[in-house]
């Protein structure tokens, strides 16, 4: 019968040694999966922890396996973004498929609260870090300040080499523009994202090459902040001055906005004006209409960024390409041909 711990406080490694009749030396080689083990010590060791709901320190763990298990992700924004949010998540999944458990540090962008997230992490025992950090200055930040441990960016710029892990956002925005130019639009407008963001600012570029490398017009770019309620109001603002047949958005929910403004205003998408976006979040296929967008593969990003990671703890060459991966435009029904409007 397991002799249960004090119900004010976790169990330790103490407490599974004793409900298990052994010591704890021997708790402890079974959680390093030590080979020199009696099978049924094992199983009896394992099924107590279970019984009791053991968690192993990570960091005094790591005190004497070098190891913690452990992946930080500084999260360099508090921003609800999409891209953020969800590259996140992929990571978590992709640590936890290679046996990895994932400890997440939020900071803002300046000095002071940047070393307080790293240190949180650092004093996790994390043995690499994966930074997701929409700002520029970050970058410039964290290498000013060595981490001491092997670290991976999403970062579309690839400022640092053979640390980076990104979707080529500048081609993505290429790809978007060059869809509406080829349905044979010549006045198109970019609604970007906040010029603070690499992604935003690198989607602006992209569209800017692209329209220049047409020889067209270029529209002077609006920005906004990624949410839907700013694409809603440009839209109410754009109606006054509808110099333009297509839209290219920075991001799905701008998108949503603009299209909700557009509607009200009896301005149909696409007859009237052509509309797409970027990301194609879950959602896209959904508006009205369903939404031509530029896909990003989460997924893969998550898988990058860890193997990479891993790589540089192993000392191995990177297992992936260093080129970015490169998007694909979603083609649905809010673009088309240009209207008579």
């Amino acid at each position: 019968m397991t002799t249960q711990p004090s119900s004010t406080r976790a169990p330790n490694i103490r407490d599974v040694a004793r409900a298990a009749g052994v010591s704890y030396q021997t708790v402890s080689r079974v959680l390093n999966d030590s080979p020199n083990l009696r099978p049924e010590t094992r199983e009896r060791v394992l099924q107590v922890i279970d019984e009791l709901g053991y968690r192993p320190n990570q960091a005094a763990r790591a005190l004497v396996t070098s190891r913690s298990g452990l992946i930080g992700v500084l999260i360099a924004s508090r921003a609800a973004a999409y891209g953020v949010q969800t590259s996140v998540y992929e990571i978590e999944d992709a640590a936890r498929e290679a046996g990895y458990s994932v400890a997440i540090a939020t900071c803002l962008s300046d000095d002071a609260s940047l070393r307080h997230a790293i240190d949180q992490l650092l004093g996790q025992a994390v043995e690499a870090i994966v930074v997701v950090a929409p700002q520029a200055r970050v970058f410039d930040l964290i290498q000013a300040q060595p981490l001491g441990i092997p670290y991976v960016s999403l970062d579309s710029e690839h400022r640092d080499e053979g640390h980076s892990v990104s979707v080529d956002q500048f081609e993505g925005a290429r790809l978007a523009t060059r869809h509406l130019l080829e349905l044979g639009h010549t006045r198109i407008l970019h609604l970007a994202g906040p010029q603070d963001w690499i992604e935003a600012d690198a989607r602006m570029r992209g569209y800017l090459r692209e329209v220049a490398d047409n020889e067209l017009y270029v529209q002077p770019p609006v920005l906004g902040d990624w949410t839907a309620e700013f694409g809603y109001r440009a839209g109410r603002e754009l109606m006054h001055r509808m110099e333009f047949t297509a839209v290219f958005c920075s991001n799905d929910q701008m998108a949503l906005g603009l299209m909700h403004a557009f509607r009200e205003a009896d301005v149909r998408v696409p007859a009237d004006i052509s509309v797409i976006g970027f990301d194609d979040i879950p959602d896209a296929a959904h508006y009205w209409p369903p939404l031509t967008t530029i896909r990003q593969d989460f997924a893969e990003i998550g898988r990058r960024a860890i193997a990479l990671a891993l790589a540089q703890l192993s000392g191995e060459p990177a297992p992936y390409p260093t080129e970015p991966i490169r998007p694909q435009l979603v083609l649905r029904a809010s673009t088309g041909a240009p209207g008579r409007r």
